[in-house]
C-alpha cells in the first residue's frame, strides 16, 4: 500500500450511493466529538453546488469577480473559490487546507479511487461488493452478506452500530498517532 505521509490521520469513507455515508457520518461525528476527537471532513460532490445565496453581498462580490471570496463572522467563515474550466481540486491540496486547523482526524467522504486508508460501507443489495476488494481497505461496516472473497483479517463492523464504529475509529486514530511518535 503506497500512501502519502500526513501530519494527521486521514480516513476515507467509501460506499455506493444510497448506502448511507452521510447518515452514518451525521451520527458518528457527534460521538467522536464527545470522545474528544476534533474531526474535519472533506466531502466530494459530483455536481455543481453553491453555498452562497443570490442577493447577498458575498454572492454579488463573487459574481463581480472576487476569487477567492472569504466571508467571516464570529460564528464561522467560508472560503469560496471559483474553478470554471478547471478540474476538481486535488485531494492533497484539499487536505493541505485542513492542516492549519490541526485536526485529530480528517474523514474524506467520496474519492473512492484515492490512495488512502478506507472504511468501506456496504449494504447488501446496493452496488457491487467488489468495493470491499480495495487495496486500501482497513475496515468494513457491513449490513448483509458479503460473500466468501472478503479478507477475513479486515475488521468487520456492524453498519447499524454507531458505538462500535466510533470505537474502531478512535482506536484506528490512536494507532496512527502512536505510529507517528
Amino acid at each position: 500500500m503506497s500512501l502519502t505521509p500526513r501530519a494527521f490521520p486521514v480516513l476515507g469513507v467509501a460506499a455506493w450511493s444510497g448506502t448511507g455515508k452521510t447518515t452514518l457520518l451525521t451520527a458518528l461525528l457527534p460521538r467522536l466529538r464527545e470522545l474528544g476527537l476534533n474531526v474535519g471532513v472533506i466531502k466530494h460532490a459530483h455536481h455543481a453546488f453553491d453555498i452562497d445565496k443570490p442577493g447577498k453581498d458575498s454572492y454579488r462580490l463573487r459574481e463581480a469577480g472576487a476569487a477567492p471570496m472569504l466571508v467571516a463572522s464570529s460564528q464561522r467563515y467560508a472560503l469560496m473559490q471559483e474553478t470554471p474550466g478547471r478540474e476538481a481540486p486535488d485531494l492533497d491540496h484539499l487536505l493541505s487546507l485542513m492542516a492549519a486547523h490541526q485536526p485529530d482526524l480528517v474523514i474524506v467522504e467520496g474519492f473512492k479511487q484515492a490512495a488512502l486508508p478506507k472504511l468501506v460501507l456496504y449494504r447488501d443489495g446496493i452496488g457491487d461488493s467488489a468495493i470491499l476488494q480495495s487495496e486500501y481497505l482497513v475496515a468494513a461496516a457491513l449490513k448483509g452478506e458479503v460473500g466468501e472473497t472478503f479478507n477475513a483479517s479486515i475488521p468487520r463492523l456492524n453498519l447499524d452500530n454507531i458505538d462500535e464504529i466510533a470505537r474502531w475509529v478512535i482506536d484506528w486514530t490512536r494507532a496512527f498517532s502512536e505510529d507517528k511518535r
